[in-house]
């Protein structure tokens, strides 16, 4: 299991290193250019690195750094030629926006000068775990999403399920009714079903009610001790 977890870290630094050569050659200034200039230039540069679909929505991401995501599996495979990597056997995915557990894993890179993840394909027991920040600050809601098959598309960030998902939220729980439909979950973690569904929404008990017995209960005893 190290030994594809060191192989993959080692293919991910070196694209990491091509892409930081290719910007920083980008974004030389000119000989002519002053101090000022160049100022302006990195202010302008950062809202284009905080749309990066790899960064943005993280909590806590660093915008100047890359994002590791790092795969652990028995076994490991990659095609340099087809530009693929399969994993497989236990396979578990720690990433900082969620983490995936399957039987199986494979990954597709983009070809060209600008590699980066394409699509990664997860498949047998699939198990998504998500957590989103309260805007109150208050603690993160936890989503976990299973099926049978999971494909994570970069462009859109989008998570599909398919094979009978299912994805719980807390308490309620949104159930598909048939092996065909197909839920996407996007990067806001908002949830869109394709195909018939079941959603199951809990409600726990008014604590009022309880409290209301209880103080009805002491309002027998004046008249117990009221006797001679």
């Amino acid at each position: 299991m190290s030994r594809s977890v060191a192989v993959f870290f080692i293919i991910c630094c070196a694209w990491v290193a091509q892409l930081r050569g290719q910007t920083q050659a980008s974004q030389a200034p000119s000989p002519a250019a002053s101090p000022k200039k160049e100022g302006k230039k990195q202010k302008q540069q950062s809202p284009s690195e905080s749309a990066n679909p790899l960064v943005s929505g993280i909590k806590g991401a660093s915008t100047n750094g890359p994002v590791t995501t790092e795969i652990y599996a028995d076994d490991a495979f990659f095609d340099s030629n087809k530009n693929v990597g399969i994993f497989s056997g236990h396979v578990k995915v720690v990433d900082p926006r969620f983490t995936l557990q399957s039987e199986k894993l494979t990954v597709y890179i983009t070809k060209g000068e600008n590699q980066g993840l394409e699509k990664a394909i997860a498949e047998g027991n699939v198990a998504v775990v998500r957590d989103r920040p309260d805007p109150n600050g208050g603690p993160p809601t936890r989503a976990v999403g299973r099926s049978d098959q999971a494909t994570y598309v970069a462009s859109s960030g989008n998570v599909e399920l398919r094979g009978t998902p299912r994805v719980q939220e807390g308490v309620n729980t949104h159930i598909a009714t048939s092996p065909d439909t197909v839920m996407v979950v996007n990067q806001n973690g908002q949830l869109t079903t394709h195909g018939p569904s079941r959603t199951e929404i809990r409600q726990e008990p008014k604590a009022d009610e309880g409290e209301k017995k209880d103080e009805a209960k002491p309002s027998a005893s004046p008249k117990t001790s009221v006797t001679p």
